[in-house]
């Protein structure tokens, strides 16, 4: 199928909001299957998907042990999950119907090249949830607007990249939790912060330590709030005093008091003269906002820009130190 570009597409909530609503349940039954089969890791980045070159990716799920992988990939060029073991067997399922009929055919795909799983059907992290195997309202799919969403997703990616490129502390990788339905990289000062009280495990494991996160959500409504429109966000964790009146760049970006979060709408960033400059300027402003007042050694923690210019640099009489295409030696070695 072909599409025209448009670097940053219109993704006005409204005219999209029935097959958000189905990819997002897609994206469960797949997320689910991950969560099922790898090892547990910090804050629970063992479940995310990433950006791919055309779609979304589990990355490799083993199964049973190291020895077999899986990859299950959204393609949102021909509009289909793929799913690829590592022997060369593969099954291809068709995006599109009702999400009962996609998670029956997901398990019957799994099945047919070997794996065996069972996952929880119930969805998380939604208003009115219901079970994947009884599904039949959310049946909306709109192969243009998937790819829109896409496309947002895929230009985000490289710019939240960037920013992580600019910390040298313990961040997430630039990661699309299916949950919440939104694309986000979490820097961390190095403290624990004790978990939000009365919460579950899943909140105890990823809130138990100080961090500032950011990200990208498509909007309408979730279980902490709602908006009316797609939007870029960041907070930090725990929220220090005085947060909602720290200044923050661009001039649009403003705190929204029920979701507890700095906000830059989409339409705002897409109809500005530099997107990639004002998505950037949101996520330093917010970080630093929050960062200096939960005191974060912020002069050890982020990468000088002179640092980060060498390690880019393609002159070549740049000292080949500053141009190590691989893993520097262990300098303790002999």
């Amino acid at each position: 199928m072909y599409y025209k570009k448009k670097p940053w597409p219109s993704l006005r909530l409204d005219a999209w909001q029935d097959t958000y609503q189905t990819l997002h349940m897609y994206t469960q039954v797949v997320g689910k299957v991950r969560l099922k089969l790898s090892p547990m890791i910090n804050q629970w980045w063992q479940t995310p998907l990433y950006l791919a070159a055309r779609g979304l990716s589990t990355s490799p799920i083993p199964y049973p042990s190291c020895d077999r992988t899986f990859e299950m990939r959204f393609d949102f060029l021909d509009h289909r999950l793929v799913i690829e073991t590592y022997d060369g067997k593969a099954r291809s399922i068709a995006l599109g119907g009702a999400v009962k009929d996609f998670y029956r055919e997901v398990m019957e795909a799994l099945r047919g090249l070997g794996v065996e799983v069972r996952i929880w059907t119930m969805p998380v992290e939604v208003v009115d949830p219901i079970p994947f195997e009884q599904d039949d309202r959310h049946a909306t799919y709109d192969p243009v607007y998937a790819h829109r969403f896409w496309q947002v997703l895929r230009q985000a990616d490289v710019v939240l990249k960037e920013f992580r490129g600019r910390f040298t502390g313990k961040s997430s990788p630039v990661h699309f939790f299916w949950g919440s339905f939104d694309l986000a990289v979490t820097r961390f000062s190095g403290r624990p912060a004790p978990p939000p009280e009365g919460t579950d495990l899943i909140t105890r494991l990823g809130y138990n330590a100080e961090l500032s996160s950011v990200g990208f959500w498509p909007g309408g409504r979730g279980i902490q709030g709602e908006i009316s429109g797609a939007a870029f966000y960041s907070y930090t964790y725990p929220a220090p005093s005085g947060l909602r009146d720290q200044p923050v760049r661009p001039d649009k970006a403003f705190y929204h008091d029920e979701l507890g979060e700095f906000l830059l709408m989409y339409d705002d960033v897409r109809g500005s003269a530099d997107p990639r400059s004002a998505i950037l300027d949101f996520a330093q402003s917010t970080y630093e906002a929050g960062a200096s007042l939960q005191g974060w050694p912020m002069a050890e923690l982020d990468l000088r820009q002179k640092e980060a210019t060498a390690a880019t640099s393609q002159n070549p009489a740049a000292p080949p130190s500053e141009l190590a295409a691989s893993k520097a030696p262990n300098p303790q070695g002999t």
